[in-house]
């Protein structure tokens, strides 16, 4: 099992989704782009979030120094992103792979993290309930399947909107995975009681 991790937008929780995912699975963790915050990167910090012992965490194959979007950050750093350079690790176990921002976030002139997602991935889409969620939601949801890319779920992140969460799930018919309530903090403990909530989820995907 291949599990991509993208956002209807930035900052919408996919690393802290990543990570209870990672442990719900005993999987493999891989970001194979990363821009800025290199010393704190969400690589290190899905580690720092996982108990098991199962899960190994790959290296990015970009890991740019400037918070941008990965196609200007490339720019500053003064290398071009190239997709055939981006070699997907080799393991036996099950991968989670997580996206920089929204699905249509340049890499380079041409391509977008959309194009990242291999045929033989899962898509779960990371909600967080704002104005104009919604649209997102349904934009990022319409622009997948129009690609006829897998889409395994949804996970709800931040504070429950009912109203937001019953009109995607209708309009899209997809799983919800969970929700990620607005925690006051995460921490190892906190990551595996949703991992143990997820999992039977996860599992029949």
């Amino acid at each position: 099992m291949k599990l991509f991790i993208t956002g209807i937008s930035t900052d919408v929780g996919k690393t802290i989704a990543s990570a209870i995912i990672v442990e719900a699975l005993g999987a493999d963790y891989w970001k194979p782009i990363q821009a800025g915050d290199l010393d704190n990167s969400d690589s290190h910090k899905v580690e720092s979030y996982v108990s098991n012992t199962k899960s190994k965490f790959h290296a990015n194959a970009y890991a740019l120094n400037t918070p941008a979007s990965p196609h200007l950050a490339a720019e500053i750093d003064g290398v071009v992103i190239d997709l055939q350079k981006i070699k997907e690790p080799k393991t036996d176990n099950r991968l989670v792979i997580e996206g920089a921002g929204g699905i249509f976030v340049p890499l380079n002139d041409s391509e977008c993290v959309i194009d990242l997602i291999q045929p033989d991935y899962k898509v779960i889409v990371v909600s967080r309930h704002y104005l104009g969620s919604i649209n997102h939601t349904l934009l990022t949801i319409e622009s997948l399947l129009n690609r006829k890319i897998a889409i395994g779920g949804i996970v709800f992140s931040g504070d429950e909107n009912k109203s937001t969460e019953s009109i995607i799930l209708n309009k899209t018919r997809l799983k919800c995975i969970g929700r990620i309530e607005q925690e006051p903090y995460f921490d190892k403990n906190v990551i595996k009681e949703y991992a143990d909530r997820f999992r039977d989820q996860l599992l029949q995907l």
